[in-house]
């Protein structure tokens, strides 16, 4: 028996309970605490580039173009009706189109010219194929990942990932968009860090295009899931932001070393590939609308493709 009743293990001060830390808490801040670190070293890195790297300004001011982009397509859902499943699918289409143009020709030609020019293993078409294929190859198996591990949910086909049974669901579909937007602003800070300015404006205004009628379809779909206008309009405003910060992020990272310029471009393309044929072309064949899915495609794809090799 303690001498003093505070003396034991249930201390008390002043009448209430001592404060304890189990391990599982113990662990918990632990981890918070290495996660804040690793966000104040990421956040000061991307701050000296911003200093210092005029191509991640470059990038930063396309990629915020893109994010308004996106926050102009959600206006209309304040004043007009949802539109048809058809337009939808539609639109869906068409910015899988831009996606796949701006894959092709870029980030994947642009990929391999960097590779030839820079020598690696030789310099050979053959070397230069196979280090933007496996980029590529790797783009996907990261988004891949993220798409198990992260918790989210579609508009159409529910929930995917992690069990997040116990987030809200505005939070899965939160998620789900930032695993759509991040590859786009990742392929327009890699394109200022390594491309010269005319195909990284084409990238960009390409992106920034198929940005409005995608946020116009994502605050309709956020409407027609039950939630307010206003309220599906600011997580459509907010599903944007993602993309300067991945603007940011890839050039920074690319605009250390040109030798990590090809493998940039076709991680970029690969991340690009799987969020079109994992999530826009499912959602938009899914209700039937198959032919005005692929017709809004193969708009994109030319306005792409035009834009790419006039602004080139």
């Amino acid at each position: 028996m303690p001498d003093h009743p505070n003396d034991g293990p249930a201390a008390t001060h002043a009448g209430r309970p001592a404060l304890r830390l189990g391990p599982f808490r113990l662990q918990t801040l632990i981890g918070l605490a290495i996660c804040a670190a690793g966000v104040l070293v990421t956040c000061a890195m991307l701050w000296d580039a911003l200093l210092h790297q005029p191509s991640v300004r470059a990038a930063l001011l396309g990629g915020s173009i893109a994010a308004l982009a996106t926050a102009l397509g959600t206006i209309p859902v304040l004043v007009s009706h949802r539109p048809s499943e058809r337009v939808q699918d539609t639109l869906f289409g068409f910015g899988a189109g831009v996606m796949l143009a701006a894959c092709a020709f870029s980030l994947v030609l642009p990929g391999l010219e960097a590779a030839e020019a820079s020598g690696i293993w030789g310099g050979s078409p053959w070397a230069a194929g196979s280090i933007v294929g496996m980029a590529i190859l790797l783009g996907g198996a990261a988004l891949l990942l993220m798409d198990r591990l992260l918790p989210h949910e579609h508009f159409i086909k529910g929930p995917e990932g992690a069990d997040g049974r116990q987030l809200r669901r505005v939070w899965l579909f939160v998620f789900a968009i930032a695993l759509h937007n991040l590859p786009e602003g990742m392929a327009i800070g890699v394109g200022y860090a390594g491309t010269d300015s005319m195909r990284a404006n084409a990238l960009a205004i390409g992106i920034a295009i198929q940005d409005v009628p995608e946020g116009f379809v994502v605050a309709a779909a956020l409407l027609a899931a039950g939630y307010s206008r206003l309220h599906a309009v600011a997580l459509g405003i907010a599903s944007g932001l993602i993309e300067p910060l991945g603007a940011v992020a890839g050039a920074a990272i690319i605009g250390h070393s040109t030798l990590l310029l090809p493998w940039g471009l076709g991680f970029a393309a690969g991340a690009m590939l799987f969020v079109i044929s994992h999530e826009i072309i499912p959602e938009s064949h899914r209700k039937g609308h198959e032919a005005y899915a692929t017709t809004g495609l193969m708009v994109g794809f030319v306005l792409m493709m035009v834009l790419d090799t006039a602004l080139a």
